[in-house]
């Protein structure tokens, strides 16, 4: 007889009781798969922005948007900040927007100081001359998300470090 034949007789043979039970809780939307019910469904969440600093000036929103492999800031925000932040270096790209037109930078700004709450990071921008927004001057993108380690709360429009 094989060994693992031996085994399940073996098994088979020795019922036992199980002595105990325990209850395990399940969250909402583990008991919704097994139940095969769809989770319930949540309405747009709209933009997602935080508050910062750049050196001395704060502001309430900056636009955070996973989408975006650069951060941008404005023509108009640079100029407020020129002699605080350095120059403007000059690069050979151009971006496509979403709406699929091309427009080309005035430049690049490295090693801006950001603060988010208690933390500061060193980020690049890409300047871009762009329609005057004084609500979001700033739109932080996947490598400062990436930098700071951000971890995105959608459906409470919270992030968490």
């Amino acid at each position: 007889m094989p060994a693992y034949a031996k085994f399940l007789k073996e098994i088979l043979k020795k019922k036992r009781k199980i002595e105990e039970t325990s209850v395990v809780k399940l969250t909402e939307h583990c008991s919704a798969i097994l139940q095969n019910e769809l989770p319930q469904k949540c309405g747009d969440p709209e933009s997602f922005t935080i508050p910062y600093s750049l050196r001395i000036i704060n502001f309430d929103k900056s636009l955070c948007d996973y989408g975006a492999s650069i951060n941008l800031m404005s023509l108009s925000m640079y100029k407020k900040l020129e002699k605080d932040i350095g120059e403007i270096r000059s690069v050979p790209i151009s971006l496509q927007l979403a709406d699929q037109t091309t427009i080309t930078p005035e430049g690049i700004v490295e090693d801006v100081l950001v603060r988010v709450d208690k933390f500061i990071f060193s980020v690049d921008f890409i300047v871009v001359t762009m329609e005057k927004n004084k609500e979001v001057p700033l739109i932080l993108g996947r490598p400062f998300l990436a930098t700071g380690r951000a971890i995105l709360d959608i459906h409470d429009k919270k992030t968490h470090a």
